[in-house]
């Protein structure tokens, strides 16, 4: 996987997430445990999706009770991947990082960049999401990515967006 943004986490970070990568949908509850983060739905303001931020030595992610299942679970990879290439922005802030409905925080735009960029490997792992396409990989219709958007429990648009930056289509 040389040349990918989990070449951007620690060896520890990344083997676990590459633990996780084998079975679909991605467990992204004991994911986080795994790496000491602790996963909380909650009542958040409605322009806002997800947050994490330290409290007491731990990382919390904070995920609206109001929005869909499968946008839930992207928040939270969301979120990890901010904990795994961020650290020091939530360190940073009381409030740690807040992500409105665009995955916006104020942050800088890289790092909004690069914290979804790994959320999409974390929840929709390349190797795994090509095993799944098989053979005629490169012939991926609608029906095709509803298909897998529901395999893997992330809505079609994110799946559609995943299958472009693999694929190159």
């Amino acid at each position: 996987m040389a040349g990918t943004i989990l070449d951007k986490i620690d060896s520890q970070c990344r083997d676990v997430i590459r633990r996780h990568s084998t079975n679909c949908p991605v467990l992204l509850g004991r994911l986080a445990a795994e790496l000491g983060v602790t996963i909380r739905i909650a009542r958040l303001e409605r322009r806002i999706s997800g947050q994490i931020s330290r409290e007491d030595e731990k990382y919390i992610i904070r995920v609206n009770r109001y929005e869909v299942r499968e946008r839930q679970r992207f928040t939270i990879a969301h979120e990890l991947a901010h904990y795994l290439l961020h650290r020091h922005v939530i360190d940073a802030s009381p409030r740690g990082i807040r992500d409105n409905v665009l995955y916006r925080s104020g942050a800088p735009r890289i790092v909004e960049y690069q914290a979804n960029r790994l959320a999409a490997e974390i929840i929709m792992p390349r190797e795994l999401l090509i095993r799944k396409l098989g053979s005629n990989g490169q012939r991926v219709d609608e029906k095709k990515t509803e298909r897998l958007a529901a395999e893997f429990q992330v809505s079609p648009l994110a799946m559609k967006m995943r299958l472009e930056t693999i694929l190159g289509i």
